[in-house]
């Protein structure tokens, strides 16, 4: 993360798009560390992390295009992987949205997506559905320079459309 500069957006983990609002030097036990100040977009929140550790947190630039298509077309291919048991899939699904990739927060929404239309999910579920749905809907509009509102009615349309001939595996 040293290519960074001021003014560059990043996607943090779990958290959604900032932006590097600072790098300076900061010392610590006589050792200097470099260290960024991320301002997260959508609560305004002002993050500092050092930036030898950004890498381990996950924190990463805006996917491009190519991989935005692919996270298309795996949320619009009606194949499914779901557990029943509540327990593991929630597991499975907070480690998949600390993982911060688009794939892993598609996959998530993907889930949750075809579970709630199976059965209602629980209060937790639906905010975890609805978390993954803003990350994912933040990066890809900020990817391609469109209106949050467009990216999650193609978003929720290509859900939709994919689960009407959904081959589902849901596992015991």
């Amino acid at each position: 993360m040293k290519t960074l500069k001021i003014g560059d957006k990043v996607i943090y983990p779990n958290q959604g798009l900032g932006v590097v609002e600072a790098i300076r030097e900061e010392a610590y036990n006589g050792e200097s560390f470099r260290v960024l100040n991320l301002r997260i977009i959508s609560n305004n929140t002002l993050v500092t992390v050092p930036s030898s550790t950004a890498l381990e947190l996950g924190i990463r630039r805006p996917v491009a295009e190519e991989s935005i298509r692919k996270v298309f077309q795996f949320m619009g291919d009606g194949d499914v992987d779901v557990t029943t048991d509540w327990k593991g899939r929630y597991k499975e699904h907070i480690n998949l949205m600390r993982s911060g990739t688009l794939l892993d927060m598609a996959t998530v929404l993907k889930s949750l997506y075809y579970l709630s239309t199976q059965k209602p999910l629980s209060f937790r579920e639906k905010k975890m559905m609805e978390k993954a749905k803003e990350l994912i809907v933040s990066e890809i509009s900020e990817a391609v320079d469109t209106p949050s509102a467009k990216i999650e009615e193609k978003l929720l349309d290509t859900l939709s459309r994919s689960f009407k001939t959904a081959k589902s595996r849901i596992a015991a």
